[in-house]
């Protein structure tokens, strides 16, 4: 057992390590040293040929997100014609919107859709670069980083979603991919925001986690690593950070290993990326309190609240002694529904995303489509060169078609 926790530490180092050393670096210093609110704008979107606008919004509970909005494709294409679907993309975990713009345009999903007739808006949560602000708080205060993905998907989606309905007094596509799934799973399985989303695109889907074969993810769980975090004082999760001997030890150790193939023991060996960028692209921070709230869900095989514990937290903050759960049977069943997953995603894997199918058995077959891509695993749905022909192509008739 020792032996099992030492080795699951070290596996769990050298992700970090190699987190912080990957991706996309140079953009990301860039976004960060824009201090005029525009960064992703300026500096992805409109060096493109593409118009773009800033948006902000406040939720709730006073976080203050940013949003963007590509209203036409290239050089002004498909401006005419009258008013344009909108569509929502959501990122994962430690991502943001550059996710979506952060290839070639005829490769990024936000370019594509763009240039194919839909107006664009991108999501940023909570915590993430461009959404740091808050009313009252600032990302240096521990009472900032209190939450988990729960208030992601009770407050910073429906924020979001709501200004996009006002903005264009339409209802919209939904698109998200990883944890921007278990999102729309979670508001849509309590029969939140139906009223102004017309469809729903699922990539990499995230709802049950119990059969996860992430290595690195399972351990991370088994051993409690982000209770750990947190009572230690941790409440911010950031995979750039290398500070302490820990991380000074794996970064040395990866100068000597080969960590860039550390993304496949973490999300799947991805088959399509362009080889001359790493194998996976973490950059943004969390809350230590999502990566405890994910853990739970691998430990615990359900799609349930924030477990804050039996004695106190619970009835504290449910009444009742266990977690509500998202009842994924509880989705409308005439809600369209496109679940596209990979044969290689050790995140959305194909047991569970099975499961998640058998979940939705009743749903009417005719607003349920679901793609099978034997060789993809997770980033390749937002990272493969050739995506646009395997994914995207086939999702916008999806979106066309609802």
């Amino acid at each position: 057992m020792v032996k099992r926790t030492a080795t699951s530490l070290i596996l769990l180092l050298l992700m970090f390590a190699a987190l912080a050393a990957g991706g996309r670096t140079k953009m990301l210093r860039e976004l960060e040293s824009n201090n005029h609110g525009d960064g992703m704008c300026k500096l992805v979107v409109e060096t493109h040929g593409y118009s773009c606008e800033e948006h902000k919004v406040t939720t709730e509970d006073g976080y203050i997100l940013s949003m963007q909005r590509i209203p036409a494709g290239r050089s002004g294409a498909g401006k005419k014609g009258g008013p344009k679907p909108p569509v929502l993309l959501q990122h994962g975990l430690l991502t943001d919107a550059l996710i979506w713009l952060d290839m070639p345009p005829d490769e990024a999903l936000g370019f594509i859709l763009a240039d194919n007739g839909f107006d664009v808006w991108l999501a940023n949560v909570r915590g993430t670069t461009h959404s740091s602000s808050h009313t009252s708080l600032s990302p240096n205060d521990p009472e900032y980083w209190e939450w988990s993905w729960d208030e992601l998907a009770a407050y910073d989606l429906p924020t979001m979603v709501e200004h996009v309905y006002h903005q264009t007094g339409q209802k919209m596509h939904y698109v998200g991919h990883s944890l921007g799934t278990l999102m729309g799973f979670a508001a849509f399985s309590r029969h939140k925001l139906l009223d102004m989303v017309r469809s729903a695109a699922m990539l990499s889907p995230i709802a049950y986690t119990g059969q996860l074969p992430s290595p690195l993810c399972r351990a991370g769980a088994d051993i409690f690593l982000g209770d750990a975090f947190y009572w230690l004082g941790v409440r911010k999760f950031n995979p750039q950070e290398k500070q302490g001997p820990p991380s000074k030890l794996a970064a040395e150790i990866c100068t000597k290993m080969s960590c860039f193939n550390m993304g496949d023991l973490l999300s799947g060996p991805n088959c399509c990326m362009n080889t001359s960028r790493p194998n996976f692209d973490i950059q943004q921070p969390t809350s230590t309190k999502s990566m405890i709230h994910l853990s739970q869900m691998i430990r615990k095989g359900n799609i349930a609240m924030y477990d804050y514990g039996i004695i106190g937290g619970n009835h504290k903050h449910y009444g009742q002694a266990m977690p509500p759960e998202y009842d994924m049977a509880s989705i409308p069943r005439e809600l369209p529904l496109l679940l596209s997953y990979g044969g290689k995603d050790l995140l959305s894997d194909v047991k569970d995303v099975h499961t998640l199918i058998e979940a939705l058995s009743n749903h009417d077959p005719d607003k349920l489509v679901v793609q099978y891509v034997e060789k993809y695993a997770h980033m390749d749905f937002v990272y493969g060169v050739n995506a646009k022909q395997v994914v995207y192509n086939p999702m916008m008739d999806f979106l066309k078609l609802n």
